[in-house]
């Protein structure tokens, strides 16, 4: 007679020994990717599982993509440390999470005084299969009508006065 499949419980939280970090579903997370030279992958946990002993802990994550994995590639007008929330969810090992990160809000991260490694920011969600944005447009500035790129300076338009 074949194995039935072991049952798994979910969990309010996780240790991961690798980094001293806790995790509950909502942080967001660094993972590794399958090549080194690749940047870490910024995802989102759902929900963390594990087996009837407590081992083999699973976490469901929806990812977040950076401009150059969308359709249309990386914009003049996207940060550096820009993010899309996705429609993609996945599960994956908890031993690939290499760092907890906080990926900002747009404004929230326009006002922070230092940015740091682990900082991101999310100013749309993205269908991964269509390559549609959520919100389809994003606020224009000054006579460039350019959505602000919180990478670059901005400084006060004589004209208009706006920033």
């Amino acid at each position: 007679m074949a194995k039935g499949k072991a049952p798994r419980r979910t969990l309010d939280s996780y240790t991961l020994r690798n980094i001293n970090k806790t995790i509950k579903a909502g942080d967001c997370v660094l993972m590794r990717p399958a090549e080194r030279s690749k940047p870490q992958y910024v995802a989102r946990i759902e929900r963390i599982e594990a087996d009837a002993r407590g081992g083999n802990v699973k976490v469901h994550v929806r990812w977040y993509y950076r401009p150059e994995e969308s359709i249309g590639g990386r914009r003049q007008f996207h940060g550096s440390k820009e993010v899309f929330l996705s429609d993609h969810y996945d599960v994956q090992s908890a031993d690939t999470i290499e760092a907890k990160c906080t990926v900002h809000s747009f404004k929230s991260y326009t006002k922070l005084d230092a940015v740091g490694n682990d900082d991101f920011f999310c100013r749309f969600e993205y269908n991964s299969a269509t390559g549609a944005f959520n919100p389809d447009r994003v606020a224009v500035y000054c006579k460039c009508e350019m959505p602000y790129n919180p990478d670059d300076l901005m400084v006060q338009c004589e004209g208009c006065s706006d920033w």
